[in-house]
């Protein structure tokens, strides 16, 4: 949403509040900086290792508190966290219009991911306005019975994330020399098999000593318990804390391969030209599995042990991939949210629609 801020920003009818929850909240304090962002409110809800019932009893009404305090006229949220579907459903309950920048990204499957797949689904049920990034999510609207005279596909924002970083981005210190593969790997359905996911990656660094893996570790200390043991006496291996936004974009850049089960990744390896495997069943974002440079790996440690030991040991295919084209955006899809948003209020007239082949 950084990028939309800021485009928000420089529309001269609309006057962007920005509310957080404080859901994962050194990675958010980082985003704020980067993108040189401040919160107007900022709810502080969040405690260690709680439940997902918990969290959402605290962000429903304290964001009704702030909505009403700020009084908005619009709302706009993103994705598919829970502070996406409390938030917007507090909002719904106070009379506030909702526009959804990533609507429609669909995996089909309540369990995967966990619980993702069902706050994107609640909240668009809410929507005043969608906005799907790629014409894939628009159908999965259409198909669930929502209106298309309320839905803009704006491409996705990270693609423009990723554009106003390109000429900022400096790679860290601690980047070493070399070829690279980046990790991440942090969702809660695979939190039951992340240690011996770990542990087939840690076999594939043992049988490419002269690879370098950089894994920037989340902070949930579950993850955190389940990958060092595998994975912290590998001298070719690099354990760290998470790293800000552009030093991310860093890694992925360098990188002849990032294995990730993360969202946004998928879509940056795409504008990056980098193949991403991702450790997950399925993926909401396939557009990037059909033009190749996205590999649906599953969550089996011995199905990506192999995978990965076959692509490593073929550059042709390696390079096939790094020349996909980018299907999910153009960079611009920020103009498209703000010029949406502002129809919606009367503003401005419908923007057009985003096409890959556009």
């Amino acid at each position: 949403m950084g990028p939309v801020i800021h485009a928000l920003r420089n529309c001269p009818d609309l006057e962007p509040i920005v509310l957080v929850t404080g859901q994962h909240r050194q990675q958010l304090d980082m985003m704020l900086e980067v993108f040189d962002l401040k919160a107007d409110a900022d709810l502080g809800v969040m405690t260690e290792r709680q439940s997902l019932a918990d969290l959402t009893a605290r962000i429903v009404p304290a964001s009704a508190e702030a909505i009403r305090r700020l009084k908005p006229d619009y709302l706009l949220i993103h994705g598919d966290t829970l502070t996406t579907f409390a938030v917007a459903l507090a909002a719904f309950f106070e009379g506030v219009p909702i526009a959804h920048v990533e609507a429609g990204l669909r995996s089909h499957d309540l369990g995967q991911p966990f619980p993702e797949e069902a706050n994107r689904r609640l909240t668009d049920v809410l929507t005043d306005l969608d906005l799907p990034p790629t014409p894939r999510a628009r159908d999965n609207l259409l198909a669930e019975g929502k209106s298309a005279e309320r839905m803009v596909v704006t491409g996705n924002t990270v693609v423009d994330a990723v554009r106003y970083f390109s000429d900022r981005v400096a790679p860290p210190p601690s980047l070493p020399e070399g070829p690279l593969i980046g990790i991440t790997l942090h969702r809660r359905e695979n939190l039951p098999v992340l240690a011996d996911l770990a542990g087939a990656i840690a076999d594939v660094a043992r049988a490419h000593p002269e690879i370098t893996f950089v894994y920037p570790v989340h902070f949930n200390p579950a993850v955190r318990e389940a990958v060092w043991p595998a994975l912290s006496d590998l001298p070719n291996v690099v354990l760290d804390d998470p790293w800000d936004y552009p030093a991310l974009l860093a890694l992925l850049g360098r990188s002849m391969l990032f294995i990730t089960d993360s969202g946004g990744i998928q879509e940056e390896g795409a504008t990056l030209g980098v193949p991403v495997v991702v450790l997950r069943n399925v993926t909401e974002r396939p557009e990037g599995v059909e033009v190749g440079i996205l590999t649906l790996a599953g969550t089996d440690p011995d199905r990506v042990r192999d995978l990965l030991l076959r692509l490593l040991g073929d550059d042709e295919r390696l390079r096939a991939k790094r020349s996909a084209p980018n299907p999910y955006g153009d960079g611009r899809a920020s103009e498209r949210v703000v010029q949406a948003v502002a129809w919606r209020l009367g503003l401005a007239e419908r923007p057009q629609d985003w096409r890959p082949d556009a």
